[in-house]
């Protein structure tokens, strides 16, 4: 049977510059995870909507009435996969002819990141729609990000969200 001695000690001993060590070294760590996210976060999405909210909130309304007394609908989602369709449409559902739009301008991409963006061109279809070749989506949420100038110069803009499952 081994003998026991209570005074001996096994290791090294835990001094207060261990615990300096260790405190140093935790809050290093911490510092470090949000530095990097801090700048991932940045570099991915700026969070910039618009140059001047002042300005913008003060031209809302008025942009706001113009759109809708353009009384048209914007309706997006996928022709096959490596294309996207956009429908404008007015009150009764009928296609917007090609002469009342001057310009489409349109980006897809993530809610929060700038990564995966792209700018669409479109051509309109003999049916009525407008289609744009795109790289195919990934699952997940989208947001197509849309600009189109009416013939008279009015701004109709929109945010539309599709939703890409996973096959």
């Amino acid at each position: 049977m081994a003998n026991a001695n209570p005074e001996q000690k096994g290791g090294r001993e835990f001094t207060g510059r261990h615990m300096l060590i260790v405190t140093l070294g935790f809050f290093a760590v911490i510092i470090a995870v949000n530095a990097f996210m801090a700048f991932k976060a940045v570099g991915t999405f700026s969070g910039l909507e618009v140059r001047n909210g002042y300005i913008a909130s003060q031209q809302f309304d008025r942009n706001r009435a113009a759109q809708l007394a353009l009384g048209w609908t914007a309706i997006a989602g996928l022709d096959g996969p490596e294309r996207l369709r956009l429908e404008f449409t007015d009150e009764e559902g009928r296609f917007i002819p090609a002469e009342n739009i001057a310009s489409i301008e349109a980006t897809i991409g993530r809610p929060t990141e700038r990564d995966e963006d792209q700018d669409l061109s479109f051509a309109r279809a003999p049916q009525g729609y407008y289609l744009a070749p795109i790289t195919p989506l990934n699952p997940g949420k989208w947001y197509l990000r849309l600009k189109a100038h009416a013939a008279d110069g009015t701004l109709f803009q929109q945010r539309l969200q599709l939703y890409i499952s996973e096959q």
